[in-house]
This record gives C-alpha cells, structure tokens and sequence, in this order.
C-alpha cells in the first residue's frame, strides 16, 4: 500500500467517527470536554455554529453519531453524545454578544424560503449575515416546520423550540405566516435571486382497507393528527387506540394518546420487533409507559358496526428472508386477531407532495414524482431553485435538513455571486500537538471501564396526565461530567513521524489493543490486513500506512481499533508517535474565498 496521505482534511475527520457520521459534522469531542470543563456556553456556540438548534436537537435528534462511537467498542453503551449536548443549552449564559453581525446595508439579493422547517432556517442563519434580504412562507403560525408540528411537546418543550427558532428569525428575516405557497411559478414572479424550497415531507400515508370510508371519522392519519394536536385543534381521543406503523412517529402517536385519554394504546407493526425503524430509545420509552408493541400483525380490515369503528383484524404473519436477505412476511396461517379500537392513528411513512410547483417552471422531476436535485449543490434544473431537507430526496430527520440548508446556503451564495456552485469550498482544518510536558498531555487519555449513566425521567403519574411536560429531566452537572468523562477524546490523533522512529518496537508493545505493527512486507490492503499484529478486518476504516523506515520496514496502524490513549507517544523515546488534537469545520456561505 502507498503510505496514507495524512495531508487529505478527510482522513483524520473520518478517524473521528461520531463528527464523521454527523450530518452536520459537529466537532463532537471538542464540546464534550468544554461541557466537562463546566464551559457550557463556549460548548453551545460550537453546536450552534454546525448543528443549529442545539437545544432541539439534544432532545429529539436520531443520534448517527453514537452508533459510530468508540466508547462501544469497549462496553456495550456509546457515550451519551445527544444528551450531553442539551446540557450545554440548558446550561448556557447569555449568546447576544457571541451572534453574527447583520449588517445595515443589504447586498442587494432577495432570496425566497418555502417552509419555515430546519433546512429552511439554517439557509436563514448563514444568508442572514452576508447582507441577504430573506422572505420565508409558512403555512403554520410560528417557525419550526415539523420540529413544531409533529415533535410532541412532552419531548421537545415549546420554549426550547422558539428560543432557537427565534434567534434565527430575530437577525432580521421577513416572515409570512399562516401562508400557503400554492404556486412556485408567483414566487419566481416576485423576482427573488434563488429560491429555497424547504417544504418537508407534508403527506402522511393511509391504509386502503375494507371498512376505511366506514371508519373515516376515527382513522387518523398520524403525522395530521399530531399537528392538529400541537396546534391545540385536538384535546382527546377514545379510550381504546391503536397506532400503525413502527417508526418514530407511531411512538409519538402512542405517547400521545396515552395522554390525551386512551387507556388502552396498543401499537401493532408488520415487521418483527427487532427490524421496527424506531430508534431503541423510543420504543424503549414507550414500553416505559405501559405501551405494548404488537409486532408481526398485517392489518386486513377496519370492523364497522352501526356506522362506528369498533375493532380491526390483523393476519398474523413471520418474516421469510431469501438468500439476498430480501424479506418477506408469511401468513403464518393462525386465525385472524381482532383487536377491539374507538380510533385508528395511522403513521406507516410520509410522502412528498409538490401540486403547488408547477410543471413548466424548468424543473425536472423523477422517480416517485420527486424533483431532479443535485446531492452536493442542492440545485435543481432550475438553477434559481434550490431544496434541502425532506423536500429533497424524501423523509430524514432535523440533523440532516440542517446539513442540507448549509450545503444549499453556500450554493445560493455562489449562484447570487455568479460563480459556480459546484466549485465547493474546502473545510477549516487544524493538527496542533497536546504534549505539555515530556509524559503531560492536555487531555485525559486513560482508558477505564465506565457504563453509560441514565438521564433521569419525570414521574410517570405527572408526565401521562399532561402533554406538555417534559419526560426527560437532563443531566445534572455531576451526572453530565461523569458521562463527558466516558468520551475517548477520538480528535486526539496519532500523528507519526518517520524520520524520528528508531524502530524500537515500544510503540507496539505498550498498545493495549495491538492496534500498531511494524512489518518488512508492504503489500496490497486485503493481504496487508491479515498480516498484521491483530487482523485489521473493518474495511470501512483505513489503516494508516507510514512511508518506510530506515531499515524498509514500515510502521500500520488500524484506525479502528486505536482507542486514542497515547501511550504509543508517552513511551515512544523520540517522539515519533504524537498526538495532535484535530478540529474539522465544515465551511459556511461567506468562507468561500
């Protein structure tokens, strides 16, 4: 293998494998060591920098970034990244003085948002500084899009969602709600320089069943339903509920109901238990209140009598894989379940919905009706037009409608200046040494066995009988340094220098995983992976090569299993090996020059 060019921003970004696996590429490890330090509002404002709405997010985000975390190759548990990160907004002082700058004089650019969700409001928050004069639509009556809509307020309070939701809207942008866009062709009309179309993924989909006309008045379709009862149109439901579907929304639903006055909430589930698209935690939190998840279940009917709904029969079925691993769901041949409801929520998924875009306003649309976006520069075939969140390629979550509204910003700051938008701006990167002494570093780097701590919950007989109390309570500041402590401190790189090795080998026997070799045969990466110390077979993380060493040897490292201690650079005699914190910055509009 050719030695690893550690020059490429890419590859120690991607050894960070939480920033990595983050949408937004949050530099992770850097504000959980601020919360430790008790510094919550410096850990805030880099949040706020990346991910936006750190205080919505350290509450509902789906958490890509802990399944990536190295603290689970040691026990079973990632650091709590999600919940750290709303200790840092429940915690923070005063950011008024830490905001960008709007400037008095506008660059002269009218820039249109369609939807008033995530991606729309990141676009918002980096124009806003350039001089941009933004006009964004929205058919609610406040911001936030389905973070508003359809985010339950016992899990996402209504104060943390307007205090985030405002800073955004305060920097000056021209709001106009409870307005309905019917028409992209009258927004092109109004002459705006680039048109950003946030408008989520606003259709929730039914069930086309015997007895679901008969039904209609107690079926409800779940991501509907939700908002009606956000927005205070719905105070109740019937005693006995069952929720369809296994995702993230089904578990707001059943939650829901259960406090809106259904005693008997049951959610019912094609597929098995295990494969429910739920994240853990929410079904988790489901069962903790007394919620059964009846998996397995195909639904066959709504049973009607006397006009009203009064029950529905389900198949029971067993999932059948192939030998591609394509699953199938078999009749398992037993009799039909009926299972007695007054009403039916149904959330089995949401779909796009474009009516109000116009067919001849020079966009393309493809496969399932959706338009033509470029996954990089978020342009449609209309170069005026842009999109992001669920309104570009279909349903995600907020982290990733955050991500979008970035890239997408700095692709209309691009076309409004008249360059090319696929000409990407690299990212702010920076390698600076930790050695404060001959063995002292500026960081913690022993290694302890050390299990997840919980996040304390509000008691159930308070939380069931009002929806707008917060389940979870966050950490306390002890709690939260204990949980900040568990984190391995991955920007902590391994950086080595070959000229300094004097292939002593101490490097590799002080490594407590054998993440480190030093071998006389380079060769091709699958053959080199077997050969090493400890076999490196994660091929979704590269292995770092060294160019060779005096003798021709040459010092590998599997980046997967290095836990990132420094012991390699505390007893390496010539400081061949050391550790160099990296910070990675994804760049903004305006940071393009």
């Amino acid at each position: 293998m050719k030695a690893t060019n550690t020059r490429d921003p890419e590859y120690f970004h991607k050894v960070v494998d939480c920033q990595y696996a983050c949408p937004a590429h949050t530099p992770v490890p850097e504000y959980i060591r601020l919360i430790a330090a008790q510094r919550y509002t410096d850990a805030y404002m880099i949040n706020w920098e990346s991910n936006v709405f750190p205080g919505v997010l350290g509450r509902t985000c789906d958490r890509p970034c802990e399944p990536a975390c190295r603290r689970g190759r040691i026990e079973e548990e990632p650091v709590a990244i999600c919940r750290l990160k709303r200790v840092a907004a429940d915690n923070k002082g005063d950011i008024s003085d830490r905001m960008p700058i709007i400037p008095k004089k506008k660059n002269g650019k009218r820039i249109a948002l369609i939807g008033g969700g995530p991606a729309s409001l990141t676009v918002a928050r980096d124009l806003m500084p350039l001089g941009y004069s933004v006009d964004l639509y929205d058919d609610q009556r406040a911001g936030g899009g389905f973070m508003r809509s359809q985010i339950p307020a016992f899990r996402l309070p209504e104060e943390v969602l307007n205090d985030e939701v405002d800073r955004i809207l305060d920097m000056g942008v021209l709001t106009h709600f409870n307005h309905y866009v019917d028409s992209l062709k009258a927004v092109l009309d109004k002459n705006y320089d680039a048109v950003f179309v946030g408008s989520g993924a606003p259709r929730g989909r039914d069930l086309d069943l015997p007895g679901r006309q008969a039904a209609d008045a107690n079926v409800h379709i779940g991501i509907d339903w939700l908002s009606s009862v956000a927005f205070e149109h719905v105070e109740n439901i019937g005693k006995k509920v069952i929720v369809l579907g296994g995702g993230n929304t089904a578990m707001d639903c059943c939650r829901t109901a259960r406090r809106l006055g259904g005693d008997e909430v049951k959610v019912i589930v094609r597929s098995p238990f295990e494969e429910m698209k739920a994240s853990p935690w929410e079904k988790e939190d489901a069962a903790h209140e007394g919620i059964p998840i009846l998996d397995n279940h195909v639904p066959q009917e709504f049973i009607v009598e006397d006009g009203r709904l009064v029950a529905m029969r389900f198949d029971r079925v067993k999932a059948v894989y192939d030998s591609n691993g394509k699953r199938s769901l078999v009749s398992t041949g037993e009799d039909p379940v009926i299972v007695p409801c007054d009403d039916v929520l149904v959330a089995i998924g949401q779909e796009n919905s474009f009516p109000w875009i116009e067919r001849d306003v020079g966009l393309e649309f493809g496969k399932w009706d959706m338009p033509v976006v470029d996954e990089i520069t978020f342009q449609s075939t209309n170069p005026s037009v842009f999109f992001g969140g669920d309104a570009a390629f279909g349903p995600q979550n907020v982290i990733t409608a955050v991500a979008h509204g970035h890239q997408a910003a700095i692709s209309i700051d691009l076309h409004c200046q008249g360059e090319l938008v696929t000409k990407r701006p690299p990212p702010g990167v920076t390698l600076v040494s930790q050695k404060m002494g001959i063995h002292e570093w500026s960081y913690d780097s022993q290694v302890e066995n050390d299990q997840r701590y919980q996040v304390p919950q509000a008691e159930l007989e308070f939380t069931l009988s009002n929806r707008k109390l917060e389940v979870e309570l966050g950490y306390d500041a002890m709690t939260a340094f204990q949980e900040a402590q568990r984190c391995l401190n991955c920007d902590a790189q391994t950086v080595f220098t070959e000229k300094l090795c004097i292939e002593c080998d101490a490097c590799v026997d002080i490594c407590p995983t054998d993440c480190l070799s030093i071998i006389v045969n380079n060769s091709e990466e699958a053959e080199l992976r077997q050969t090493l110390k400890m076999p490196a077979n994660n091929t979704e993380q590269d292995i770092y090569v060294s160019e060779n060493l005096r003798t021709g040897r040459a010092m590998i490292k599997d980046e997967n299993v290095c836990l990132h201690c420094g012991l390699c650079a505390e007893r390496c005699p010539t400081a061949a090996w050391d550790m160099q914190k990296l910070y990675y910055s994804v760049t903004k509009a305006g940071q393009c020059g």
